[in-house]
């Protein structure tokens, strides 16, 4: 992985401490064009992977970079799937049964509703399966070497002990598509154990990561501990508290774990992407140990 991951949230109006911030981003990334402009910033930077969401506008994007092969031959996308609220939306315009129709390809649906909730169980890994291939059509001819599960579906199967069913994602997404899973929580010190009684060693996880506990399930002590003392590859996310810690505090904190392999950020600015890029380049050439 590249050590340093550029995001999406703020394409999408995703901003955790301002409302009035997420309306101007909705705005001035309106357009295809402001989005792609921004991720050829973060190119310029030295960017070349991006961590997306399977928004419905993340399709027109792939679009662009199709389009492009030579000036993008060397970029990457990390999809995160599902993305929750298009599916929300879907059921609000459509029903259940709409979204399920338009989502899930094929004979499967009639076969699905023949066979009511015991269907369902039976063949919950199946479903995993189509929804994964669904969301995956948008990148088709695009590198993604890392695909991974959103938190809001990797925290919910966390939490039932459901742990057949995140074997079954990351068999899929390595025998599928010839990837690395990767997977999205706010709880990272217990999905690591849930993964390691799955048989699954040196797992890709991605987690929140700062000073203040921001979205930190067991605290900041657990996670220093865990990223001390135990075996897997680190992504760092919301670094910045959701926008309470100042970038250079912040980035200075996470920089200082040897095991984080990556940083995730997202920055609705060329000169946002800028600096926060020289500053983890300056912090890790300081090689302190926390």
């Amino acid at each position: 992985m590249d050590r340093i991951l550029y995001g999406d949230n703020q394409f999408f109006a995703v901003n955790h401490i301002s409302d009035a911030k997420s309306m101007a981003q909705s705005i001035k990334f309106k357009t295809d064009e402001a989005i792609i402009n921004m991720i050829d910033a973060a190119r310029a930077s030295g960017l070349n992977t991006f961590m997306c969401t399977t928004h419905d506008r993340i399709a027109n994007i792939c679009d662009i970079i199709r389009a492009n092969p030579g000036k993008y031959e060397n970029f990457k996308i990390y999809p995160c799937m599902p993305y929750a609220h298009k599916y929300a939306n879907a059921v609000t315009e459509l029903g259940i049964q709409g979204t399920i129709k338009q989502y899930v390809p094929g004979n499967f649906f009639g076969t699905l509703f023949k066979g009511g909730m015991a269907f369902v169980s039976k063949d919950f890994l199946k479903i995993m399966e189509l929804l994964i291939d669904a969301e995956m059509k948008m990148f088709k001819g695009i590198n993604t070497p890392v695909i991974f599960l959103q938190n809001v579906i990797t925290d919910l199967l966390l939490g039932l002990g459901m742990v057949e069913v995140l074997k079954g994602f990351y068999d899929y997404i390595k025998n599928k598509y010839d990837a690395e899973p990767g997977f999205i929580t706010m709880n990272m010190p217990r999905l690591l154990t849930m993964l390691e009684t799955a048989g699954i060693t040196n797992p890709i996880i991605c987690f929140s990561m700062n000073k203040l506990n921001f979205r930190m399930s067991g605290g900041k002590g657990l996670y220093e501990e865990t990223l001390k003392t135990r075996k897997f590859r680190a992504i760092a996310m919301q670094v910045l508290g959701g926008g309470a810690i100042p970038p250079k505090e912040a980035l200075e904190y996470v920089c200082k774990f040897p095991n984080i392999e990556a940083i995730l950020f997202g920055a609705s600015s060329k000169a946002n992407i800028e600096n926060t890029v020289a500053t983890i380049h300056h912090f890790d050439s300081q090689k302190v140990s926390f």
